[in-house]
């Protein structure tokens, strides 16, 4: 039996979640701070670990989040945000001191006893730009491991972490990256388990007459598939798979192919400068006039559109 004919539909979804931890930052602040962060250069997703006290994460868009002890945040496309001590953004703030260990850099407010701890870095989807899930993710998810039943899963991981990067011992960084990756990978699961992501992809990696055409498309999204290729890949008939994905997603096998299409040609016009038209191609279009009509269908707005709005977003 194949993973994803099992009954467990995340079987399927695995090989979508590979992800690469790297740790940047352990950050201990007390008084008034604030951690500025840039677009990430190559849209690699950024990631926090509160693992003592409160802060407040700012976005350019959205309302200032509170954060707290036991919550994880994780910005799938590396946008721009800055942390920073409780209240309003501080216009005053502490000098803070870095020392590098073990590559890593560890930063403290100058001045000030620390009541803040963060364990910052960068998680490298890696099958993207060509992933279904970095475009299926919301641009902010936040899991608070203090709610019960998470707890008992997430918090032995979080305090492990914790301490390898504490102790110091040789290793240290790597079994941190090691913890983090197998962390990443049940936050990951718990936002698919509880959130209705992608018009319905758990479900449809849930059932292997789905999974199988899902998967095909998501890892070869440039091939012309036609609905006989897909139904012969699934064990199933034409009228057959087309009421399955309709019952799962409430949308026909080949429109699940064009939001894929769209949704990593929108995933590419945010991380990078890559001609429209060599684009198009990588994507699955003949050319770049029909990748910006079937992009303003669906989304509303033309492709180059969006990379003026991300340029312009770009403090950089």
């Amino acid at each position: 039996m194949t993973a994803m004919e099992g009954d467990d539909p995340l079987s399927g979804l695995a090989p979508l979640l590979r992800v690469r931890p790297h740790l940047d930052d352990v950050c201990r602040f007390g008084g008034s701070w604030a951690a500025p962060h840039s677009p990430e250069p190559t849209r690699q997703a950024y990631f926090h670990i509160v693992t003592r006290g409160q802060a407040v994460l700012r976005r350019p868009e959205g309302d200032p989040l509170q954060i707290a002890a036991g919550d994880i945040l994780l910005l799938p496309r590396g946008d721009a945000h800055t942390l920073h001590s409780a209240g309003p953004l501080p216009q005053a703030r502490l000098p803070v001191a870095v020392q590098h260990r073990h590559d890593l850099r560890f930063k403290t407010t100058v001045g000030a006893e620390p009541d803040v701890e963060l364990i910052c870095g960068r998680l490298h989807f890696e099958a993207a730009p060509q992933n279904l899930i970095v475009t299926a993710l919301p641009d902010l998810v936040v899991l608070s491991v203090g709610a019960q039943p998470l707890a008992t899963r997430f918090e032995p991981l979080l305090v492990g972490i914790r301490e390898e990067l504490s102790d110091g011992r040789a290793g240290a960084v790597a079994v941190a990256e090691n913890l983090a990756s197998a962390l990443f990978m049940m936050m990951l699961r718990a936002h698919f388990e509880t959130a209705a992501p992608a018009e319905g992809l758990l479900r449809l990696l849930g059932q292997p007459v789905t999974a199988r055409a899902v998967l095909a498309m998501v890892r070869d999204p440039v091939r012309d598939w036609t609905l006989d290729e897909l139904a012969a890949l699934s064990a199933a008939s034409r009228a057959s798979l087309v009421r399955a994905f309709r019952k799962a997603a409430g949308i026909a096998p080949l429109e699940f192919l064009t939001d894929l299409r769209l949704g990593l040609a929108r995933h590419r016009l945010r991380a990078g400068t890559v001609p429209l038209e060599v684009l198009a191609a990588e994507v699955g279009y003949q050319s770049a006039a029909a990748l910006s009509r079937a992009f303003l269908r669906k989304y509303g707005i033309r492709p180059g559109h969006v990379r003026q709005a991300e340029h312009a977003a770009d403090p950089g």
